[in-house]
């Protein structure tokens, strides 16, 4: 892995140059620590998000909003040196002091942008675990019937040998395989996202060398994929 965590952090925010995001994506893709490092990247940007939104939620006071609409009426200043004192005592009041935690609080929220989607990896005692719309598509989704234009397409499904139910999956950020375990589905292989041509073909061919690798017995038919989905895909 060549990037370091700044880079991988602003790659993963959208801040990057399109060429230098083609080259982190095409990289991940074919390094599996690079990978993991933009998942839990994103899994951290999703714990902050999940934590500062209902601050973001709230009802900017009216002090507030008067000043970012310039709503407030010019202050009238008072040059005696009585009132100069009296202003060099209140400057850091606790008034003051919680007016000015409240604005870098809200600057965090704004920059942490709690309205994006929901990251669809997280992390659960040191592992990555599929969340949102990931932990839904493998939790309902069937190779054998879903829609060409998935977001998240399902592609094998089998069983490794701890005998878990593993399925591999291709997103447009991250693709991979899970495994379900009693909590959740653990992210056993990540890497980038599947884009077009060569490079979906290099992905799809990676993920199923994987799966072969750690495939105990065939893969699911339809009927096996129907009948573990409706045992909640337990072993």
């Amino acid at each position: 892995m060549r990037f370091d965590p700044a880079t991988i952090t602003a790659y993963v925010d959208g801040e990057l140059d399109d060429l230098t995001a083609r080259r982190i994506a095409r990289e991940a893709a074919s390094d599996p620590a690079l990978a993991a490092e933009i998942a839990r990247h994103r899994a951290l940007k999703a714990k902050l998000v999940a934590h500062y939104a209902p601050v973001a939620a709230e009802a900017l006071p009216d002090r507030f909003r008067a000043l970012l609409t310039g709503a407030q009426e010019p202050p009238v200043i008072d040059t005696s040196l009585a009132a100069r004192r009296e202003s060099r005592r209140l400057r850091f009041a606790p008034a003051h002091m919680a007016a000015i935690a409240a604005s870098l609080l809200l600057g965090l929220t704004i920059g942490l942008r709690p309205w994006a989607p929901a990251a669809d990896v997280t992390e659960r005692g040191g592992a990555l675990v599929a969340s949102g719309e990931l932990a839904a598509a493998l939790d309902t989704q069937l190779a054998a019937t879903q829609g060409a234009d998935a977001a998240i397409r399902i592609g094998l499904s089998f069983r490794d040998g701890q005998g878990r139910i593993c399925r591999s999956f291709e997103g447009a950020a991250l693709s991979g395989i899970g495994c379900r375990e009693a909590d959740g589905w653990a992210l056993e292989r990540t890497m980038g996202g599947r884009t077009g041509g060569a490079y979906r073909q290099a992905s799809s061919g990676a993920l199923a060398a994987d799966a072969a690798a750690m495939m105990v017995g065939e893969p699911f038919d339809a009927a096996a994929e129907r009948a573990a989905r409706a045992r909640g895909w337990r072993r």
